[in-house]
């Protein structure tokens, strides 16, 4: 008897963790899920950006004045400073509004991406106690540039992703 029950309960444990799937499955979409995972890398990058500049093309004394004094490579022998400090700070100001930018319109994503985690590997160099979100940046990077864009993108209404499925 107590076999018998059991093999009824684990049935229907195994019918409701199946319906469970379904359900999510339905609503984690890999396209809205690709989607999401584009705005939560480009978030970060974007807000950072947006902080070092004062006007067009014009970065604020703060942008330069991190790449100058604070901000230092921490490798072996180092820590180093920044080479360049004006060109670096405006190079990287760009590039954190360009390339969120990109990602969120699903335009040449995986460069985008490719470009952020090399960004995210720079920033680990420079800020080694922030790993953990780091790590993040650098998994969400990797996932775009693994599985692309998705549908919700430029790139698959552009042709400029295989379609499947």
């Amino acid at each position: 008897m107590l076999p018998e029950v059991t093999r009824i309960v684990w049935r229907a444990i195994t019918r409701f963790i199946q319906r469970v799937n379904v359900i999510i499955e339905w609503i984690a979409q890999p396209s809205l899920t690709q989607f999401v995972l584009r705005i939560a890398l480009a978030t970060p990058f974007w807000r950072s950006g947006i902080n070092k500049w004062h006007g067009f093309l014009q970065l604020n004394d703060v942008a330069v004045l991190l790449f100058s004094s604070e901000f230092k490579l921490h490798l072996p022998g180092g820590p180093y400073s920044f080479p360049t400090p004006e060109v670096m700070a405006f190079l990287v100001a760009c590039a954190e509004i360009l390339f969120p930018i990109l990602l969120v319109l699903g335009l040449a994503t995986r460069l985008a991406a490719c470009g952020l985690l090399v960004m995210t590997l720079v920033v680990e160099l420079t800020v080694p106690d922030g790993w953990p979100i780091h790590v993040t940046w650098a998994a969400m990077a990797l996932g775009i540039m693994a599985w692309g864009p998705g549908r919700l993108s430029l790139d698959h209404w552009f042709c400029f992703e295989q379609r499947k499925g």
